[in-house]
């Protein structure tokens, strides 16, 4: 696994590096944000760990043109930061981070995050099976999602958390789902961090499988309790 530090200190981007090196992790370091989006350009990692407060651009500025960037890797990001008041934690995983830390940190606790974040790719399996619905067909073998606009697939563009998270409301259709079910059904034990960073991958899911995302026609929030998927046959 191929991991991108985003952290201009010093001292701080070395212990990272020592940490995640002993663990059998890749690393590269950046010590900027034009640095480092110059460097997911050239070659995309599994997963970002990076600063909120760098030089050139800053990291929630990273982290937005990252997420905007089609292409076949679509990395993890952790943010690593030192302000923890919770409307930064709110910001960091509106614009696309999937989980946030706070400066000073445990590097214990910093790898255990990086491998949460990173076996989350890997909770596939299972015997061939294909989910359908009226819009879309999503085919476990093939890893593939298609929705059929006029009777015409078109073939979406999901990240592995996104195809699950899709795969759970198709297969599921009518079934209401709070914040924490789909915490366990996704992430299990594996999972760190706030809560609302499921709303963070359910509004980018929308993006992607909603003719109008700003008025949802099959992931539908029911207010004060989470999200249920409507498209019948």
């Amino acid at each position: 696994m191929d991991i991108l530090i985003v952290e201009d200190e010093l001292e701080i981007s070395q212990l990272i590096q020592h940490s995640l090196h002993k663990e059998g992790f890749s690393c590269r370091v950046s010590r900027d944000g034009i640095n480092a989006l110059q460097m997911f350009q050239e070659q995309a990692p599994d997963l970002i760990i990076l600063d909120l407060m760098i030089p050139g651009l800053d990291g929630l500025e990273v982290c937005a043109r990252i997420r905007q960037k089609p292409g076949t890797k679509d990395p993890y990001i952790l943010m690593l930061t030192a302000r923890g008041e919770e409307i930064d934690r709110v910001i960091g995983l509106s614009t696309g981070a999937d989980d946030y830390m706070v400066k000073p940190f445990s590097p214990r606790e910093l790898v255990a995050r990086v491998r949460a974040l990173l076996r989350r790719s890997l909770r596939q399996g299972g015997q061939h099976q294909v989910n359908r619905t009226k819009h879309f067909v999503i085919d476990l073998d093939q890893h593939t999602a298609t929705r059929l606009i006029n009777s015409q697939p078109e073939i979406l563009d999901l990240t592995t958390l996104e195809f699950n998270l899709l795969n759970t409301f198709v297969s599921n259709p009518g079934r209401v789902w709070n914040r924490t079910q789909l915490i366990e059904k996704l992430w299990g034990n594996d999972f760190f961090g706030d809560e609302r960073v499921v709303d963070t991958h359910v509004a980018r899911l929308r993006k992607k499988v909603e003719p109008d995302p700003a008025s949802p026609t099959f992931i539908k929030t029911v207010v004060g309790v989470g999200y249920k998927f409507e498209d019948t046959l």
